[in-house]
């Protein structure tokens, strides 16, 4: 698996490919902590490690261990062991939600609901079975013309084999109409699609089909953070791309992701990503260069 990624990124960075979905990563040294908006999706690991942080929480993981996204996620993501001779090289399959959906309804015939707490975020084991439905799904790039009728199966069975583990309650979670979870995924899209603009948590709690108390208790489980913190983060990590990508001032980063006061944001750009934002990114763009 890794010569092949080697061979399609030979340079360090990332690539998306013609698998949808499917992107690779090649690092030839270890990083500082940085942000990422994790979305649904499979993340394994060939060679290297990687740490990711969410709220409180903090998950690692390597070639034994791969990581499962099941809703969007603000994260601070650093990869641990990378070097020239011993490169970091992973994959990312985004999930196709719906696929997973027909899934595990075919799966449940029981009409089990599997409705339990667990945080939208898990580390997996890596089997045999698992690594080796990951080596056909990277073989199908020197393939393109299977991509298109075997690509959709392949991914079914990554879906399969994450869903018969023990993680496999994040992804049912996921994609399971009327349980907690999914109840949660509707305010936290609404989140994500307005976070510039001011919450009201009981409007939040209509939008979930949940009292308020019921919301606070459930997004919490689920994302390590309360939707004010959510919230929070989606618009921090949104002004530090703003900052990097159109290269504009701190204070008019703030102002567009929803910040009134600059001091505020400042503060609290500070405490999430540990350096004022005109340090941060000058770090960051210096290390590009």
């Amino acid at each position: 698996m890794s010569e092949i990624v080697e061979r399609l990124l030979p340079d360090e960075g990332s690539l998306v490919t013609a698998v949808p979905g499917l992107s690779l990563h090649h690092r030839r040294s270890a990083m500082a902590p940085d942000s990422s908006l994790y979305d649904p999706s499979f993340a394994f690991i060939i060679r290297g490690s990687k740490r990711v942080i969410l709220g409180d929480e903090i998950y690692v993981y390597d070639q034994d261990r791969f990581l499962l996204t099941a809703v969007g996620l603000p994260t601070i993501v650093q990869v641990l062991d990378a070097s020239i001779e011993n490169p970091y090289v992973s994959f990312k399959l985004d999930l196709d939600l719906d696929l997973a959906r027909e899934l595990i309804a075919e799966v449940d015939q029981s009409g089990s609901s599997h409705d339990v707490q667990a945080a939208g975020i898990a580390v997996g084991p890596v089997t045999p079975q698992l690594t080796n439905v990951a080596l056909r799904l990277l073989e199908l790039l020197d393939q393109p013309a299977d991509i298109p009728i075997l690509a959709r199966t392949i991914q079914r069975e990554i879906l399969y084999r994450i869903g018969a583990g023990p993680v496999g309650s994040r992804l049912r979670q996921a994609v399971q109409l009327g349980t907690h979870t999914n109840r949660v995924s509707a305010a936290i899209r609404w989140l994500r699609d307005h976070f510039d603009q001011p919450i009201r948590i009981a409007a939040l709690a209509d939008i979930a089909g949940m009292g308020e108390s019921t919301l606070h208790h459930h997004f919490r489980a689920l994302t390590a953070m309360s939707p004010l913190q959510y919230q929070k983060h989606l618009r921090l990590h949104e002004a530090r791309r703003l900052m990097l990508a159109d290269r504009i001032d701190a204070g008019s980063a703030a102002l567009r992701v929803g910040y009134e006061s600059v001091t505020q944001f400042n503060r609290e750009y500070r405490r999430l990503f540990g350096a004022p934002p005109k340090s941060d990114v000058r770090t960051i763009l210096a290390g590009a260069s």
